[in-house]
């Protein structure tokens, strides 16, 4: 009995709270509850409402097509919107513009940009006409049916009658942008027309560009040439069409080989049930022996250490002074360096081994308490499937947001800037200042500057609509989380409470769970995954601040950022540790979500030794377990479809694919999260049965009238017994 001493906790510190009273009504979850924090299930569904009525708002007043399909210079959308609706795609006046350094894949580049119904499928410049001499005064001899030119605008009308008469005026047409000065046979690349020969053959785009020099015109301030412009177009095309390459070909692969892909996914799904259900039989084994382990490398770090320090004993310049330099070799030549080596592997290892004998009854207590998570799960095989109800909410959630936001994106108007602004410009114009297309050209009529649109502007009401719209994924995602907790902890701790095991386990244990959940704790479960929620707001709000203070070089604030960065991770850690174990009491006992925390928060005060133990003895086997399954799904595709498996491929052949390591590679990172969600539940498991011990050992004594409902290896390792089964004996 002295064992009783030694392995339980002070649960009488009234410090840490009162010890949990016994209750002869009380046989597990308890049925007969009331709803809880009821205000906050009418704030949260409130919030809901909100974002539904959000997404309206977006919805009314957005088109994600804006965000992924070219514009041009009015803001119409290229093939969908007005006049433009039959002219797809888009066409660049002046392409050398594109290499000033503001181009990129959206292509806001600072000319002119108008919709076509087709790319050119020819080489033209309207100066070309006067290279070859001079021009009659009705303009006959010109090939005006080849120009590119503003919408509605005629070249041939206006250089007859309108306002760019004559060669002055052709000139003049062609600097204002009213026309494209150039353009070459193009090619459309998502949905833009760009130059051919880019396409075909970006090596040349340099030689190709200087032989055709002297028909192209650039502005006069322009410091423009063709070889920064090949480099431009020439890198990103390249860029483009090598991924747009790899990803056809890793796509013929996935759809080769998709079948493979799910059998190997299913395989994983059994690795993890075979692991949970060993776990009953090798979780002790698999612990003491990396302890053990543990032992024995520093064991030999210590002898190797010591082996060194002898072999440098009479080599000259081994005993000098330990002195700072960056040739870290020069070090190991040190005796000095060996012993603290030695020292630091002696201190680790005796720790390590006091730590062990005086833990040693608590690491029994924690492979026990695994050992029964794994005859829990075994005996209520439907709480492994249980993830995927979550999982398909949280997708549910992360559609809502992203849609909701990408109508927002789109929902505000249009923004002009001006572009190509000379140096001497009489206006005092600059390049990137907002700008009013509709009256520009009233506004400053002897500017050759533009004004372009850029994107659609997101005004203050509809940025608050997206914060609005970020706070509701961060709590909605906390929320299921939170949903997906209480159901696994209600199932499990209907378990442990069941006294005669599998007997008294209720049927249908996780559908009971979550019909309490729902039925009572819809309001907890908001309040616990609001304050996920803010914490992560705080912490989008730091990074967001940290971002914009790059360009300063106040060290002060920045470490200030860095340590509260650091504050509110930490504390969304303890928040999620606490929450969880909120949860887990919320289902057994139905109390509000504060009032299960502060005693969740004190039960595990009053047992921190057996806390601390428990949680990393099970964070190194699931963590094993993990990396054990992925390891043995991603080295046994690769085996598989190299061809290295006969046996397997006789029954199953290998498709032929460009790369095997495709599939080896989804089915490598697929059997991680398959077994993250397995193991996910084993850790629920381990908590729940946890907490339900340490209720169970504070509530009862053994008596016929306060039974223990753990199991007898438990009671065995901390010495208790039901008394009544004895006198039975």
């Amino acid at each position: 009995m002295g064992s009783n001493k030694v392995d339980d906790e002070d649960n009488n510190n009234s410090k840490f709270g009162k010890p949990t009273k016994y209750d002869p009504n009380f046989k597990g979850p308890i049925q007969n509850r009331s709803c809880t924090d009821v205000i906050c299930c009418i704030i949260f569904v409130a919030f809901i409402v909100g974002m539904f009525i959000t997404g309206y708002i977006g919805w009314s007043d957005g088109d994600p097509r804006k965000l992924v399909y070219p514009t041009d210079s009015m803001g119409q959308i290229c093939g969908y919107t007005g006049d433009v609706s039959e002219k797809p795609y888009l066409f660049f006046f002046d392409m050398l513009q594109c290499a000033s350094g503001s181009a990129t894949f959206q292509f806001q580049c600072p000319t002119t940009q108008i919709c076509v119904e087709k790319c050119p499928t020819e080489t033209f410049s309207p100066y070309t006409q006067l290279l070859n001499g001079a021009l009659s005064s009705d303009g006959s001899d010109v090939e005006w049916d080849k120009f590119l030119c503003e919408y509605g605008f005629n070249p041939q009308v206006e250089f007859v009658s309108g306002s760019y008469q004559g060669l002055d005026g052709l000139l003049r047409m062609l600097d204002d942008e009213k026309c494209a000065p150039y353009y070459l046979e193009s090619s459309n690349f998502a949905d833009r027309c760009l130059p051919t020969i880019l396409l075909e053959a970006v090596s040349s785009i340099g030689s190709v560009l200087d032989s055709v020099n002297g028909t192209l015109k650039t502005p006069t301030n322009s410091n423009i040439t063709s070889s920064n412009v090949a480099d431009l177009f020439g890198t990103a095309a390249k860029y483009f069409l090598e991924l747009q390459s790899t990803a056809s070909v890793i796509y013929e692969d996935v759809v080769g080989s998709w079948w493979l892909i799910l059998t190997f996914m299913g395989v994983s799904m059994l690795v993890a049930l075979i692991y949970i259900i060993l776990m009953r039989w090798f979780a002790g084994i698999i612990v003491w022996v990396m302890i053990f382990g543990t032992f024995a490398l520093l064991g030999w770090g210590i002898y190797y250490c010591w082996k060194q320090y002898y072999e440098l004993e009479n080599i000259e310049g081994s005993d000098a002074a330990v002195a700072f330099t960056t040739d870290l070799n020069s070090y190991l030549r040190l005796q000095k360096t060996w012993l603290a080596f030695g020292i630091t592997f002696c201190a680790i290892l005796v720790i390590l081994l006091l730590l062990t004998l005086c833990l040693c009854n608590r690491i029994r207590v924690a492979i026990a308490l695994i050992k029964e998570a794994s005859r829990a799960i075994t005996h209520m095989l439907s709480t492994l499937f249980w993830p995927l109800f979550p999982f398909l909410l949280q997708l549910i959630v992360l559609s809502l947001w992203a849609a909701i936001a990408l109508y927002l994106a789109s929902a505000g108007a249009a923004t002009y800037i001006t572009a190509a602004v000379p140096d001497d410009d009489a206006y005092n114009l600059t390049n990137g200042s907002d700008c009013t297309k509709d009256t520009f050209e009233t506004d400053y009529p002897n500017t050759t500057a533009l004004c372009l649109f850029e994107h659609y502007g997101l005004d203050n009401f509809y940025l608050y609509l997206q914060i609005y719209n970020l706070f509701g994924l961060f709590w909605l995602l906390a929320f299921v989380s939170a949903l997906d907790q209480v159901c696994l902890a209600g199932a499990f701790a209907s378990y442990y409470w069941a006294f005669t095991k599998p007997g008294d386990i209720p049927a249908f244990p996780i559908v009971k769970s979550l019909y309490r959940a729902i039925r009572y704790h819809l309001g907890s479960l908001a309040f616990g995954s609001f304050i996920i929620a803010v914490i992560q707001m705080i912490r989008v709000v730091l990074e967001y601040i940290d971002h914009k203070l790059k360009g300063y070089e106040n060290a002060f604030v920045k470490f200030l950022i860095k340590c509260l960065k650091c504050c509110f991770w930490c504390l969304e850690k303890f928040m999620r540790f606490l929450n969880k174990n909120a949860y887990i009491l919320i289902a057994v006992y139905g109390k509000n979500f504060c009032t299960s925390a502060k005693n969740a928060f004190f039960l595990l005060l009053r047992n921190i030794v057996r806390v601390a133990v428990i949680n990393k003895v099970t964070d190194f086997l699931l963590s094993f377990g993990i990396l054990t399954v992925m390891a043995a799904m991603s080295i046994g595709s690769f085996y598989y479809f190299t061809n290295n498996l006969s046996w397997v491929s006789d029954v199953l052949p290998v498709p032929e694919l460009n790369y095997y390591w495709t599939p080896v590679i989804i089915i490598g990172i697929g059997s991680f999260f398959v077994a993250k969600i397995f193991f996910g539940v084993y850790d629920m498991a381990v908590d729940t049965l946890f907490l339900c011990f340490l209720e169970d050992l504070e509530r009862h004594d053994g008596s016929a009238e306060k039974p223990y409902f753990m199991s007898k290896e438990l009671m065995k390792i901390v010495g208790k017994k039901n008394k009544f089964e004895d006198d039975k004996s």
